[in-house]
């Protein structure tokens, strides 16, 4: 039974095109409005590497950079992202020779910062933000950049350790 405002209402049901630039790649797809962002990367185009974890903000596995910035995809609308440039943990070593790992990564696996690795994309895109800022962050800076991203497993100073150690190895940094 389909009452006025209940989601199941016709007019709540329609989809709409839009248009996803994830990792360079445009996604055109069919959604209704109220997709999420996780779901649309996820469902529609295919890109598990983002995860869900929580459903209310609270755990950062969602996490996937939008603009270079940021974001728990699970807090907006595939809509509201049409025309940004969305980059998920698939496109972290995208077209680096051999299938070779991304710096991000490679420090995660010296530093073991990852246990179980459900926390580990949400906690790579996060780290990928700072990694690519012109200014190295302190670990401070990286401490509270991580504040959104929930680990169960590792007691963060390996995460942190991590991203010190992939931005202090930057390419072209006289640190």
């Amino acid at each position: 039974m389909s009452f006025p405002g209940n989601r199941a209402n016709s007019e709540t049901q329609s989809r709409r095109e839009v248009v996803l630039t994830v990792n360079e790649h445009a996604y055109r797809l069919q959604v209704e409005p109220r997709v999420l962002l996780v779901d649309a990367i996820r469902d529609h185009a295919g890109l598990t590497g983002t995860h869900i974890g929580c459903d209310s903000t609270s755990c950062g596995a969602c996490t996937v950079l939008l603009d270079g910035r940021p974001v728990k995809s699970c807090t907006m609308f595939a809509v509201q992202a049409e025309g940004s440039r969305i980059r998920t943990v698939e496109g972290l070593g995208a077209g680096l020779p051999g299938g070779a790992l991304h710096p991000l990564q490679q420090a995660f696996e010296d530093e073991f910062a990852f246990q179980c690795g459900y926390c580990t994309p949400g906690m790579l895109m996060s780290g990928l933000a700072l990694y690519e800022r012109d200014v190295p962050p302190s670990r401070e800076e990286i401490r509270q950049a991580l504040v959104g991203n929930l680990c169960r497993c590792t007691g963060y100073e390996p995460i942190i350790n991590a991203i010190a150690r992939a931005i202090s190895r930057r390419p072209g940094d006289d640190r």
